[in-house]
């Protein structure tokens, strides 16, 4: 466990009024550093090329733009391209529950839901919302 802020299990209205003060600070802060970003991108695409890494030394920092690029198959062409040259043994075929009929399965009494028990992961998030009022 965490330990408390302050050393208390407590919240007080400094804190929430900190809290959403540091919140609106953060996004003018991701909304300039975006801006700023566009600008140093469109700065390497004029001088080092579109998509093309690039490196600028000013004073004592070093501007940098890292590029990184992946490929993959493009999953329905790249099988029926496989599929029409006989080459099957290349395509994968992924099993998955198909959680719609599994729902109508257990509606029409056809699958008892107690069947499936332990096979569900619960996936829990939590969010923290401030609103004046």
């Amino acid at each position: 466990m965490e330990q408390p802020v302050d050393g208390a299990f407590s919240v007080t209205e400094d804190m929430v009024e900190r809290y959403v003060k540091l919140n609106r600070e953060m996004k003018a802060i991701e909304k300039e550093l975006a801006k700023l970003k566009r600008h140093f991108n469109h700065y390497f695409d004029h001088t080092a090329g579109v998509k093309e890494k690039g490196e600028l030394i000013l004073g004592s920092f070093k501007l940098q733009r890292q590029v990184r690029r992946s490929e993959r198959y493009v999953d329905e062409k790249t099988v029926e391209r496989l599929e029409a040259l006989n080459l099957t043994d290349c395509i994968q075929v992924v099993k998955r529950p198909d959680v719609e009929k599994i729902k109508a399965a257990i509606s029409l009494g056809i699958l008892p839901a107690s069947e499936l028990e332990g096979c569900k992961e619960e996936k829990v998030q939590t969010a923290i919302y401030v609103r004046e009022v």
